[in-house]
């Protein structure tokens, strides 16, 4: 018996409601609203293969949306994934299940990114699609050649991110990018004609997409839609226009239905109303069984592709697998070392932001998969060499994104990179400017993505642009993030390092953070270890009967040492520590971190920026030096005079100190 278009869709309906009514919480409306557009789509179009969910040519789809998780984790229980089974579907919202309340990213599983926070699955999805087209310029479109397709939600487009996001797709015309608008005019506060009365399809004609209209629970209108915006040479918007709460008597089109459970009574109603006779949980065989059809096309369509692969010839399946592994840990290490050791002898006086463009360069000879970015500060942040190809709508055989004035989707957007297959990212902007990015470094950190994160302009330091430019509580900021690496790196020497470190995480994201000034070499003699990998390390002592260690990051470790200079000629014996990563420093043995800091000491602090990030180094009667102001405008020697970062009034304190 055929198996009918809305039996396979209210599959979906039912284990959704079935799944929030269980768990008392979660979001039923979306997943009945739009679970004939993801029919369709899955039925007559997605590319995937349940048996392998990371196959690479596979369509990705992004639930942005990710309040209405059921309808991703029904899709992917109907169509045969081994990663979720109907216990997980029992078991949503619950703890450890992995069917969270909204979808969190997990390898191999058909999640393909962490959605939940509006508008991040859009811009993570222009970051997919753009990999998408970086490696098909690169491999051909007989390797390469799949579509993103993307379920967004009212509040996706109401987000600032999702017209930074989507104003760069169209910019880059990423043809892959197909996004369905789940338009039900209906928000949490009720209808959306409370706060938005945008006119869709001028917006997104306005950014270069195709835009298409459609009635979201016609199959045949979903159907000719897709085909379209498959052949189409732009992005394409499909607005779909549904009901929330689809099949639902009283709460049907209706902001009851977006984030409260049906209620058992309603839920007998909407089984009435949709003919669906089955308990809670329980897919007729037939149904499950064509449902599981359409995930073993997947099989045959990855043979095929494999076909192609091993048609191409040894050198381009052996440029392919290059490309797609991971870093070549020696040659890193190998390239680290021989520019240490270059640059001992000269010992340059330069600001990090230069020191990091220099290993940006020597990283580009051997990395090919290192895609680089700015949000419009390209010569500021030093992020573009001599080795950057740009990457434009014309050719994506580059190596570099101008990202503009769009920090926040720069960020996102460089997680969809990460997440499509050993792309490593790295994209700068001014380290005040972090706050923009904020919310997706922090899901790059939950997700575990390899992302690099270059902030410039790290201080007072850089001087006249004044208060509203100059970062304060932003490196407390950043190391309050779980899972981020931050480093500060203190002369040309730690930078290397803390690219090499940062190119070693593979656990997550790391912030790298620069100064606009110049900054002396600070090593006395040239380490063939990373000692940037210990987090901290003693740079200097001058006696080990010392009485004080001094702790500095970044521009403040040459300030230290100017200290311990002036307490050596006051007969006070002192070391430097220099810190360039509290994670790595924090991480290390209790030994290791005791010798090093020596805590029977009089332990000084020095960052210039908000000190609280410190204070898990100090005792009671110890110092911490910093700034927990906003800056001045002013050229930035006369600011560290100012706020009293120099080494005769910081030594003052100390005496002070010490004297008690």
């Amino acid at each position: 018996m055929k198996i009918k278009f809305n039996e396979l869709s209210n599959a979906i309906r039912f284990l959704s409601i079935d799944a929030v009514q269980k768990a008392n919480s979660g979001h039923p409306g979306m997943p009945m609203g739009m679970a004939d557009v993801a029919t369709v789509l899955f039925k007559y179009y997605l590319r995937f293969n349940p048996a392998n969910p990371d196959w690479i040519n596979r369509d990705r789809f992004i639930l942005s949306a990710g309040h209405g998780s059921m309808l991703l984790y029904s899709l992917l229980y109907l169509t045969g994934y081994s990663s979720i089974n109907l216990d997980d579907i029992k078991n949503f919202r619950q703890l450890n299940s992995i069917c969270a309340g909204h979808p969190e990213y997990k390898k191999g599983s058909g999640i393909e990114t962490t959605t939940g926070p509006l508008g991040q699955g859009l811009a993570n999805s222009v970051g997919l699609a753009l990999a998408e087209e970086i490696y098909r310029a690169k491999f051909g479109s007989k390797i390469i050649n799949h579509k993103t397709y993307v379920i967004a939600s009212d509040g996706d487009m109401m987000e600032g991110i999702s017209h930074e996001a989507l104003s760069l797709a169209g910019h880059l015309k990423l043809r892959n990018l197909i996004v369905f608008f789940d338009n039900n005019n209906i928000s949490i506060d009720g209808s959306t004609s409370l706060s938005v009365s945008d006119d869709y399809k001028k917006r997104f004609s306005s950014y270069g997409w195709d835009f298409i209209e459609i009635n979201g629970h016609n199959e045949k209108q979903i159907f000719n839609a897709i085909k379209k915006a498959n052949k189409s040479k732009k992005p394409v918007l499909i607005s779909c226009k549904t009901k929330i709460g689809y099949g639902s008597p009283n709460k049907q089109g209706t902001a009851s239905s977006h984030g409260s459970p049906l209620g058992e009574d309603e839920i007998k109603l909407v089984r009435k109303k949709l003919g669906w006779k089955d308990q809670p949980f329980e897919i007729p065989e037939n149904i499950l069984n064509e449902w599981r059809d359409i995930g073993k096309r997947g099989d045959k369509l990855e043979k095929d592709w494999i076909k192609n692969y091993n048609n191409l010839s040894e050198g381009a399946r052996k440029e392919f697998e290059s490309f797609r592994s991971g870093i070549n840990i020696k040659s890193l290490e190998d390239t680290i070392l021989a520019e240490k050791k270059n640059f001992y002898n000269d010992q340059p006086t330069l600001a990090t932001r230069q020191c990091s463009m220099m290993v940006i360069e020597k990283l580009k000879k051997f990395l090919p998969n290192l895609i680089g970015g700015s949000a419009d500060l390209s010569g500021s942040n030093n992020t573009k060499t001599s080795l950057s190809k740009i990457i434009n709508s014309k050719s994506f055989k580059g190596n570099y994104i101008h990202y503009g004035v769009r920090e926040h989707g720069m960020a996102a957007v460089m997680n969809g990179l990460a997440l499509y297959d050993n792309i490593i990212p790295y994209g700068g902007t001014f380290l005040i400017f972090s706050d923009y990015c904020k919310p997706s470094i922090r899901l790059s950190a939950l997700m575990g993505l390899k992302v690099i994160y270059i902030f410039s302009h790290d201080s007072i330091g850089l001087g006249e642009d004044g208060p509203t430019h100059q970062p304060i509580e932003q490196l407390t900021g950043l190391r309050s993030i779980p899972n981020l690496k931050v480093f500060r790196p203190a002369d040309i020497n730690e930078t290397f390092e803390c690219w090499e470190a940062a190119l070693k995480n593979e656990t997550g994201p790391s912030a790298i953070i620069l100064s606009r000034q110049k900054l002396r070499y600070i090593n006395q003699k040239l380490d063939v270890e990373n000692k940037s990998l210990l987090g901290g390390y003693e740079l200097k002592i001058t006696s080990h009967d010392n009485k004080v260690t001094l702790i500095a990051s970044g521009s403040e470790v040459e300030l230290a040492i100017d200290v311990q200079d002036e307490l050596k000629n006051l007969g006070i014996e002192s070391k430097v520590v220099s810190m360039p990563c509290q994670e790595l420093f924090d991480a290390q043995p209790d030994d290791y971190k005791e010798k090093t800091l020596e805590k029977n000491n009089l332990i000084v602090c020095l960052e210039a920026g908000n000190s609280i990030s410190w204070s898990k180094y100090l005792k009671e009667n110890d110092i911490s030096i910093g700034i927990n102001s906003f800056g001045k405008s002013a050229p930035y020697k006369d600011l560290f005079e100012d706020f009293n970062l120099t080494s005769n009034k910081i030594v003052s304190q100390i005496q002070r100190k010490i004297r008690k």
